[in-house]
């Protein structure tokens, strides 16, 4: 009787430990299994961490190529309106001085006319004559004055180097220092552009 309880207690006692076997062997299970968890979810807590970081590097080297953009867009706005005004002015100086050419160019032929008009007639067919010449002188005159042609006035005047040409100094009592005695040839403006002085002699 007392070999079989012995053998009874032996055999409950290799029961334990075979369970305390397996106990330890699913805590070490389990511990694995977590250490792996733990450790897998470091992974990803630092695959998301890269992610964020290369995710935050690539926002931020969008946002340098955005702004570049908006300075290069910025850039040619301003060059496209500059160009648009350079164009505008031009259009309206060529609007403005379109006749300048054509008067330049008349110019000599109004001198002409002023000289051949200071003839004294001694005829009637001469006073005719100079009565038809100064009708066209003045029609020609009129028609380049509605263009913006404009005598420049200079006797009398302090004398001013943007608009008169001094060719002679003479000693005149009659006027103050640096003041325009005579005119030679007679200085027009178009509008406000000299487009020929006048020639002028001038008090010392």
């Amino acid at each position: 009787m007392m070999e079989e309880k012995n053998v009874t207690e032996l055999s409950q006692e290799e029961e334990a430990t075979e369970l305390e076997k397996d106990q330890v062997e699913k805590n070490l299970q389990q511990e694995t299994n977590e250490a792996e968890v733990e450790n897998q979810s470091s992974k990803e807590t630092n695959a998301e961490k890269d992610e964020l970081t290369e995710a935050k590097e690539k926002i931020k080297e969008l946002e340098g190529k955005i702004e570049e953009y908006e300075n290069k867009l910025l850039r040619a706005q301003a060059d496209f309106e500059n160009y648009r005004r350079r164009v505008r002015l031009d259009q309206e100086s060529a609007q403005k001085y379109r006749a300048q050419s054509l008067i330049s160019d008349l110019l000599p032929a109004l001198d002409n006319f002023e000289r051949a008009l200071q003839i004294e007639a001694k005829d009637e067919q001469t006073k005719s004559l100079l009565q038809g010449m100064e009708m066209v002188y003045r029609q020609v005159l009129q028609a380049m004055e509605k263009e913006g042609l404009e005598a420049i006035e200079a006797v009398g005047k302090e004398f001013d180097p943007t608009v008169h040409q001094a060719v002679m100094q003479v000693e005149d009592e009659n006027y103050p220092s640096n003041i325009v005695v005579e005119v030679l040839q007679k200085g027009y403006k178009l509008k406000d552009r000299v487009i020929r002085p006048s020639m002028v002699k001038v008090n010392q």
